[in-house]
């Protein structure tokens, strides 16, 4: 509950940037955060400041030159960043996280239930020897990438992948519920839209996950305006909710890799921001 204890416990009005790790906020992830290397020179780097920095250019989405002086320099932040992506760092922290926000809301750590959707967002202008190909997604008239993600029921993101907007829905939801390697055993319920429908999608999802169950919801034919579907609702709040990180406005990223890292980042800020306030 967002009290008025709390609210001061919050409080962003002394940090630096509004994007900077309260204190509570560090806290929790700072002994996640692998030790330096044995050998070799001893850490200079402030890793919180790191982190600061990585945060800042999420939130703000400005280009990595454009980093404020009083953080670390963008080779520093994109190594560490890199670092961190390939030896499972982000991985870890998103699933500490994650397990910490389901226990605060009452639920078991793992889902029984979960909702899958899909973003399309425009690619801005790109250069460099490696891009990944985007394609056009005639539904929606956008040129870019799509950003396919999972939660569950209260609104949690489970896994998402990033992919070129030409691929049909029911084809990247296959991709990414062929990629949870068992990571949620106790799923039984998947709620989608009329997108995933059909017996193309079924049949590869009983070869997948046979276990998992399909619940496709519709809007009336008969509503008018605006209608707040079942279950539905949750996800695309999810989307709402990382859509604050600036960095997640666009396809900025030259690859697709990148582009999950940064959706995985926007992640990790909500639940570390939703754990501080209702402690």
């Amino acid at each position: 509950m967002w009290t008025k204890k709390n609210r001061c416990k919050y409080n962003r009005d002394k940090l630096r940037y509004p994007s900077d790790l309260t204190d509570q906020e560090w806290m929790l992830i700072e002994q996640l955060i692998p030790p330096a290397q044995k050998g070799g020179n001893k850490r200079t780097v402030d890793i919180r400041e790191v982190i600061n920095g990585i945060l800042y250019l999420l939130s703000t989405g400005c280009q990595w030159r454009y980093i404020p002086k009083d953080l670390p320099p963008k080779s520093t932040l994109s190594d560490y960043l890199n670092r961190w992506n390939y030896d499972g760092t982000i991985d870890k922290l998103h699933d500490v996280l994650y397990m910490m926000c389901r226990e605060q809301a009452g639920a078991e750590c793992s889902p029984t239930a979960c909702i899958i959707d899909s973003q399309s967002v425009k690619s801005a202008e790109k250069g460099g020897a490696n891009v990944d190909p985007h394609g056009y997604d005639a539904g929606k008239k956008i040129k870019g990438k799509k950003r396919h993600i999972l939660v569950d029921t209260v609104g949690l993101l489970l896994h998402a992948i990033v992919h070129p907007a030409d691929i049909q829905d029911r084809d990247g939801g296959i991709m990414v519920l062929s990629m949870l390697f068992g990571k949620f055993p106790f799923l039984e319920k998947l709620y989608a839209d009329s997108a995933y429908q059909g017996p193309i999608f079924q049949t590869k999802l009983a070869d997948v996950l046979p276990q998992l169950k399909i619940e496709i919801i519709k809007r009336s034919d008969h509503a008018k305006g605006f209608q707040i579907l079942p279950r539905r609702w949750v996800v695309e709040r999810t989307i709402a909710w990382l859509n604050r990180c600036r960095r997640l406005a666009k396809d900025f990223e030259n690859l697709s890799l990148n582009a999950l890292v940064f959706l995985r980042l926007a992640s990790i800020r909500l639940m570390l921001r939703r754990l501080c306030i209702s402690t």
